[in-house]
C-alpha cells in the first residue's frame, strides 16, 4: 500500500511559479514510477508528467514541455513538479499518482487526494 499527499498548490498569476510536492509513504514507494495528472472544470483528468522509479526517466504531455519539471528525493519519499511559466490553462486540481512504468500514464495504482492550482490572467 502506498499513501501520497500533494501540496504547494495555490493562486498564481500568468508568468508564475509553484512546485508542487508529493509525499509519498509505504513501504515500497521508493519503487514506484510517479505520475502528476490534472483535471481541468469540465474536463476529464489528463496525464501531465512521469518520472521513472530510478528517476532516469521522465515523460511530459507536450503542452507543458519546457515549462514544468518532475523530479524525485527517495531520501525524502518525495515527488516534485516545478511548474513554470504558469498558464490561465494551467488551472486544474493536479494529483499526485504512483505505478509501474509502463502503465503510470494510463493506468496508476495509487492516487493522491489533489492539490488546487488556479492560475489568473
Amino acid at each position: 500500500q502506498v499513501r501520497l499527499a500533494e501540496s504547494g498548490g495555490g493562486l498564481v498569476q500568468a508568468g508564475g511559479s509553484l512546485r508542487l510536492s508529493c509525499a509519498a509513504s509505504g513501504r515500497t514507494a521508493s519503487s514506484y514510477a510517479m505520475g502528476w495528472f490534472r483535471q481541468a472544470p469540465g474536463k476529464e483528468r489528463e496525464f501531465v508528467a512521469a518520472i521513472s522509479w530510478t528517476g532516469g526517466s521522465t515523460y511530459y504531455v507536450d503542452s507543458v514541455k519546457g515549462r514544468f519539471t518532475v523530479s524525485r528525493d527517495d531520501a525524502k519519499n518525495t515527488v516534485y513538479l516545478q511548474m513554470n511559466s504558469l498558464k490561465p490553462e494551467d488551472t486544474a486540481v493536479y494529483y499526485c499518482a504512483a505505478g509501474y512504468w509502463s502503465k503510470i500514464q494510463t493506468m496508476p495504482d495509487y492516487w493522491g487526494q489533489g492539490t488546487q492550482v488556479t492560475v489568473s490572467s
